[in-house]
């Protein structure tokens, strides 16, 4: 039997060119703007869990890799040591016990390294694992918000405008994320407008993020989604995405389905949401819900209430859930604007990627299927730009 013996944490920088943060002045992931010729500084993290009999696993950070995580990831580490890696379920359990006063923002990482650490043992792929039946993922191109300052996604013109450019790239579908101001009349006119623009056929959503004011906003801007016949709606306005009792009574009064609990944290509260008729579908993420264990168990009480579910943002461990789950529908390239990369680390040497240049032909992703996660690291790169090292052993 395995033992854990070591914990490392990994915090390093990188830069992505084109991409700022405006007015806001902070890199939260709905703040970063187009800025023609700027160099944005990153800051992420990698966890690698180390056994005694030479397993080993490891997990670079997407949208998770925040200050806020790495704090709560510092808190659990110490946790891990002396366990069984492969107890996952009595790990995932022991670990969401331990953040329960705060947002377990921090746990999805250890669970996700752990699964890698199961394949690379056994020398199989987390998808494989898990019961995957896809080995491409059709995919949605989500964007970045709409900003202020001229260039990128500065009008809803300008969002038609890429949204026709993803269409012809081949993306499956695209998403908008409006803007930061909650003009309710401005996000209506984008919602139309795309619509106008791509045709009746592409699947097209909006994410509001929470900027719109208030309830009645909200209902202004669904029903232009079911004018425009959109696929879903999500996370309206500014209750933050967690106010069941609204939301049923939005559902009530649109015909487009509504996408929320993004930001309702794992298993217990989905189910909650979902019983208190909050939403049409449930958002899930391995990174944000207590890793793949968490992503699974939601994914499958969503199947055995026939409800669908969709999976937040992107990533390996994204790809292996996707590529598991019968009741969803398209992974998501998160984030993307014209001329705006994907603000994902550039730390893979396998080929993986999730810039939309790198969408196949047949608007499909592929879903790793090497040893674990199927992704392979430049550890040269993360230990050249490291700016914390944290070890527990």
């Amino acid at each position: 039997m395995s033992k854990i013996d070591r914990v490392e944490i990994h915090a390093f920088r990188f830069e992505v060119k084109d991409l700022g943060t405006g007015a806001h002045a902070t890199a939260g992931v709905g703040n970063l703007i187009f800025e023609a010729g700027s160099k944005l500084e990153c800051n992420r993290f990698v966890v690698r869990i180390c056994c005694d009999d030479g397993a080993s696993g490891e997990y670079v950070t997407h949208w998770v890799g925040t200050p806020s995580t790495l704090g709560q990831a510092t808190m659990l580490a110490p946790m891990l040591l002396g366990r069984d890696p492969e107890q996952r379920e009595l790990i995932y359990d022991d670990l969401k016990r331990e953040l329960r006063a705060y947002d377990h923002m921090g746990h999805g990482v250890f669970d996700i390294a752990l699964w890698d650490l199961a394949g690379k043992k056994y020398n199989t792929s987390v998808s494989r694992m898990l019961g995957g039946f896809r080995d491409r993922l059709p995919a949605y191109a989500s964007t970045y918000h709409g900003q202020a300052e001229h260039g990128g996604l500065d009008t809803p013109d300008a969002f038609a405008d890429y949204a026709l450019a993803c269409r012809e790239a081949g993306f499956r579908g695209f998403k908008i994320h409006g803007w930061h101001d909650g003009d309710a009349r401005r996000e209506a006119r984008t919602v139309l407008l795309v619509r106008e623009r791509v045709g009746g056929e592409m699947r097209l959503m909006v994410d509001p993020a929470c900027e719109l004011r208030t309830f009645l906003d909200a209902l202004y801007v669904g029903r232009a989604c079911d004018e425009a016949r959109y696929f879903w709606y999500e996370d309206p306005y500014r209750d933050a995405g967690v106010s069941a009792f609204s939301h049923k009574m939005l559902r009530e009064k649109l015909q487009t389905p509504i996408l929320v609990s993004e930001h309702v944290r794992g298993l217990e509260q989905k189910a909650n949401f979902i019983i208190q008729g909050g939403c049409d579908m449930i958002h899930a993420d391995p990174e944000y819900d207590m890793g793949i264990t968490g992503a699974m168990k939601i994914a499958h009480l969503c199947e055995a209430l026939g409800l669908d579910v969709q999976f937040h943002a992107c990533g390996p461990a994204h790809r292996a859930v996707n590529s598991a789950v019968r009741n969803t529908h398209m992974y998501e390239m998160a984030l993307i604007g014209p001329g705006m990369p994907n603000m994902v680390p550039p730390v893979y040497t396998c080929g993986y990627s999730d810039q939309p240049e790198d969408l196949g032909a047949d608007g499909c992703v592929p879903v790793p299927d090497g040893p674990g996660l199927g992704v392979t690291y430049d550890w040269d790169f993360i230990e050249r730009n490291r700016t914390a090292l944290y070890v527990y052993e």
